[in-house]
């Protein structure tokens, strides 16, 4: 092969093409080039498979600073010096030079992928090709595509309306979505049997949701900014640049290009003539060349002309799935923007399946699928049957905590009736929810639900028990106000004063057979809602978390009210309201800032009181007119600062319940022994010296708390008790306990509160006795 150099020489010194020099040199220059990339090529292929070659590099100091640091830097090609000739007189000594390491391999492909990645734009391109033949090569993407094929009507239409919202909302100026949205591909026909598309195994599964990892992190980091787009515009204005100067200069040159010369050379004497005209033989081919050079040229540059207007003229930093889901039926498939969206215009002049194919990842309800098929394969029906309790109702309940959603085998459990979900988010409740026949409680804490209609259907007429506890509003279910035979319900989360309006404002009166109302929260107010069912509440307990209750007008209006419970309030006196509920059997006030409760005459008029708990408030006495609530069953002081214990207490002769714990209570009156049906008494933690003699009347007593107190002598009449089967006298300064403990035949070790050293104060037979169960 001739050289470039040589070639040169020898065509210049041709008469002929001294006239097409100017064309020639441009010929010659691109051959130099041409074979100058050739040469670059051959060299850099190697390095190419490595895709980048990265070493540590010893910078040194600038003169404005003092500090050192070694960064390192992609290092394209050396030129190694070449090394001296060695000879026998003259051995070479060969001294190895640079800067030494501890990297070891694993480390230095670890810095040259992160080099790569950081530091070369078209890292993204090959990233991108390299998850979109991953995408459309995955067994996931056929399965999503024909479920949605075979989904049913309800849903299809649920996304078609959403669709159509949103495309009004974001659709903006006539003919702007049509510039970027997707290239209409023909359509897939799927003809899948449901048997194979849903033997998607676990492998390809968990690399289906590795895909949609991928995927997420991919566009989150590509659509960040547009420098590919920038550079491909500026690369294709600079080809059409170059091609408009290519063809005015080759095309003012290719005129002068002639088959006759004429030729004046001084040779007279030589020859006779001086005047020559010469044939150029080469100059026909020339000229043929030329214009083939030209035309070639000019189909290169209508490309780039065309190139030109196609990035202009279409919006390629946005991109929309229009098409797309309107031919999969997918309709939740973002549109996306910058260098992302540039690049899927770019696969959409290739081939429309690939983009096609590809958005399948960017579907959250194709996520949702595959997270749904995945986790029913984690969650058995077997594995969900040892899960099973029985819970506070008596109920055989499944408690699911913090999965990524609600396993389809959860309704092959026919037994079940109670579910209970806590902290799983995008919950859907599908309609074969019917199958379970005995469900009858739901509980959803920090869950965000939605349901299909025939699940609502089924819900409405079987659910009895909800409980729904919130950090946000929208975990509220708005179709829970719909379930007509619904008798408890329990609302847990924290409301502001205008969304506790909002939340049950004429909501909660569809609610025909709600008994059983429960709020936790801190409302300043009873909601007026809740007055609209006052005709079949009850039982309503609000734990207002320390927040102060102030408005309780509207208690009046639940005539048909029998329990109360208005925990944690900040109430410092009884509510006068509740003195109008004369159905009510039960009243509970604990942790609020009760100090006087002079008020407690006012409850002789609820002849049907039977239960009232005053506990933990900062009361300091009973007044005497505790008397006259003569109906009193079950009352609790607890946790109080109780000094002195009135004897008119004891004329509430049907108190079977007394709990008078945690007070300063020091003396224990006489008359408790008129409390013949007392069964629990408890005076734990007080000041207590001396139990009266009265106390061992109360016969039918079965828990007696006298721990935690200064008694120093356990009376023998303690053997009256012959049903008492609960004893704790824990903490107090006995030495010794009596022996007729051995008549309270009911009472075994596992129900004595005592030291170990104090029960071995009781004859062994008695100790024999306790133990035997």
């Amino acid at each position: 092969m001739i050289p470039v150099t040589e070639f040169r020489q020898f065509s210049e010194q041709q008469p002929a093409f001294r006239v097409l020099k100017p064309w020639w040199d441009v010929f010659t220059d691109y051959l130099s080039v041409a074979m100058l990339m050739i040469g670059v090529f051959g060299c850099t292929l190697q390095v190419m498979q490595d895709k980048i070659i990265c070493l540590p590099k010893r910078v040194q100091p600038a003169q404005n600073h003092s500090s050192l640091s070694n960064v390192s830097q992609a290092v394209a090609s050396t030129t190694p010096l070449p090394p001296p000739k060695p000879s026998p007189a003259n051995p070479i000594t060969v001294e190895m030079k640079g800067l030494k390491t501890d990297l070891d391999l694993q480390q230095y492909s670890f810095i040259n992928q992160m080099c790569y990645e950081r530091a070369l734009h078209c890292s993204k391109i090959e990233h991108f090709i390299s998850i979109l033949g991953k995408c459309f090569d995955s067994p996931w993407t056929t399965r999503a595509l024909s479920e949605v094929s075979g989904e049913d009507s309800e849903e299809k239409d649920n996304r078609k309306n959403n669709m159509n919202r949103s495309n009004t909302i974001q659709s903006g100026p006539e003919g702007s979505l049509v510039n970027s949205q997707s290239l209409k591909s023909i359509p897939e026909k799927f003809v899948v049997d449901k048997s194979t598309a849903g033997a998607l195994d676990k492998k390809e599964g968990e690399q289906a949701k590795a895909l949609f990892e991928k995927v997420k992190k991919f566009r989150l980091h590509v659509e960040e900014g547009d420098i590919l787009y920038a550079m491909y515009v500026r690369q294709t204005v600079l080809k059409v640049i170059k091609f408009l100067i290519i063809i005015a200069y080759n095309s003012a040159l290719v005129s002068k290009v002639q088959f006759t010369v004429d030729c004046n050379v001084d040779i007279q004497d030589m020859t006779g003539y001086k005047n020559f005209s010469c044939n150029h033989t080469m100059a026909h081919l020339f000229s043929k060349l030329s214009f083939c050079y030209l035309c070639f040229v000019s189909i290169y540059g209508l490309t780039c002309l065309y190139t030109l207007y196609w990035l202009f003229y279409r919006s390629l930093r946005e991109y929309s799935f229009e098409y797309v889901r309107q031919e999969t039926g997918i309709d939740d498939i973002p549109d996306v923007k910058n260098d992302f969206a540039f690049m899927l215009h770019m696969i959409d002049q290739y081939d429309p399946l690939y983009s096609k194919r590809f958005a399948v990842f960017l579907s959250e309800v194709s996520e949702n699928k595959l997270k749904q098929l995945n986790l029913n394969n984690e969650w058995t029906p077997d594995k969900l049957r040892q899960k099973l309790q029985t819970n506070a109702h008596n109920r055989l309940e499944l408690p699911l905590i913090m999965l990524s959603g609600l396993p389809d085998t959860v309704f092959e459990i026919t037994e079940l009736q109670s579910l209970k979900l806590e902290i799983i988010k995008n919950v859907m409740i599908p309609a074969t929810i019917a199958q379970l026949d005995n469900l009858q409680e739901l509980s959803l804490h920090q869950c965000s639900v939605k349901i299909h209609s025939a699940a609502l259907s089924f819900l409405k007429e079987n659910l009895k028990v909800l409980s729904v506890k919130f950090d946000d509003m929208r975990e509220l279910p708005p179709w829970m106000y719909g379930l007509r035979n619904l008798e408890e319900l329990y609302l847990v989360g924290s409301l502001s004063h205008d969304i506790s309006r909002n939340v049950t404002l004429e909501s909660l009166r569809d609610l025909k057979s709600l008994k059983i109302l429960s709020i936790k929260s801190n409302v300043s107010k009873i909601p007026q809602a809740v007055v609209d069912v006052s005709s079949h509440l009850q039982k309503m307990c609000i734990h207002n978390d320390g927040t102060k209750l102030v408005m309780l007008n509207n208690l009046k209006k639940m005539t048909n009210l029998t329990e109360l419970e208005l925990v944690h309030c900040d109430l410092e006196r009884i509510p006068h309201a509740v003195f109008s509920l004369l159905s009510l059997q039960e009243l509970d006030l604990k942790e609020n800032n009760l100090k006087s409760i002079e008020e407690i005459v006012s409850f002789q008029h609820l002849r049907k009181l039977t239960v009232l708990k005053l506990w933990h408030n900062s009361i300091t006495y009973i007044p005497e007119h505790i008397k006259k609530l003569t109906s009193l069953e079950r009352l609790s002081f607890s946790h109080n600062k109780i000094e002195v214990l009135p004897s008119h207490l004891f004329l509430c002769n049907k108190i079977r319940y007394l709990d008078l714990s945690y007070n300063d209570i020091r003396f224990i009156p006489p008359e408790i022994g008129v409390l013949q049906s007392l069964q629990y008494f408890s005076i734990t933690c007080n000041k207590v010296e001396s139990l009266p003699d009265e106390l061992y009347f109360c016969k039918k007593l079965k828990t007696l708390k006298i721990g935690k107190n200064s008694l120093s002598v356990l009376s023998p009449k303690i053997g009256n008790l012959l049903f008492l089967s609960y004893l704790d006298v824990k903490g107090n300064h006995f030495e010794i306990l009596p022996p007729e403990l051995g008549d309270c035949r009911a009472l075994k070790r596992a129900g004595l509160v005592v030291e170990d050293a104090l029960f071995e104060t009781l004859p062994s037979d008695v100790r024999e006795q306790m133990k035997t169960e």
